[in-house]
């Protein structure tokens, strides 16, 4: 069991590079679980974790409806933005400058096999990072992702997830809003859900600007310690 993660900040990425790069180390995993089951070669699976901030991109998760993207080829080019339909659960969302988008890829047979923990683990791992800046973040039942004041006309979305995973091996993972353009979150029906708002860190505490590594600082600790897991 290898609890040890290898860390890695991309910095400012283009979207199609970093799927490509996520889709290399997830097949690099399942690979040497494969041989491990054909062989019985006892070889020990690697766990990833990625820190990235993408220029302006949509992506439509595979279960997702087109029609929540609200933009045509055309305005898209006008918006600076891009589009891919994706392989991570979830409907339709956005990436761009002023988020901490985090990717990680992970064997959970080395941590558990539970995918749904996963998932509220990565919710907490939010959840305890806004509690330091002193916000109530929240679950909202049956919508993956973090809250803010849940169950009242003013709830508003902070971060979403989406995740793919294959033979216990993960990846996509969660985008938080820290200095988010929430402008661009108007031009689709942000994970499909109508009638509700987004929201970034900044707006929350009234700030132009937050700085984005402290909290990459804060999301790393909180995870490290729900996952008892090591970075290197």
């Amino acid at each position: 069991m290898n609890k040890q993660i290898a860390l890695q900040d991309l910095g400012f990425k283009d979207y199609k590079q970093t799927w490509d790069y996520q889709e290399a180390l997830f097949k690099a995993i399942v690979d040497t679980k494969i041989k491990n089951r054909r062989e019985d070669a006892g070889l020990q699976t690697k766990n990833h974790f990625l820190f990235v901030e993408h220029p302006h991109v949509y992506t439509l998760g595979k279960s997702g409806d087109l029609s929540n993207l609200l933009l045509n080829k055309e305005q898209l080019t006008e918006k600076g933005a891009t589009f891919y339909k994706i392989n991570r659960g979830g409907d339709i969302t956005y990436h761009g400058p002023g988020q901490v988008v985090g990717y990680p890829i992970l064997d959970l047979e080395n941590f558990f096999t539970d995918i749904h923990k996963y998932l509220r683990f990565l919710e907490e791992m939010i959840i305890l990072t806004l509690a330091e800046y002193g916000l109530k973040a929240e679950r909202s039942k049956g919508e993956t992702g973090v809250w803010l004041d849940v169950d009242t006309p003013f709830a508003r979305k902070i971060c979403a997830m989406g995740v793919r995973a294959s033979r216990w091996v993960t990846m996509h993972g969660f985008a938080l809003n820290v200095n988010a353009d929430l402008g661009y979150f108007d031009n689709i029906v942000p994970c499909g859900i109508r009638g509700k708002a987004v929201t970034s860190l900044n707006v929350e505490l009234g700030k132009k600007e937050v700085s984005m590594e402290a909290v990459k600082e804060k999301l790393l600790k909180h995870f490290s310690n729900l996952f008892e897991a090591e970075f290197l």
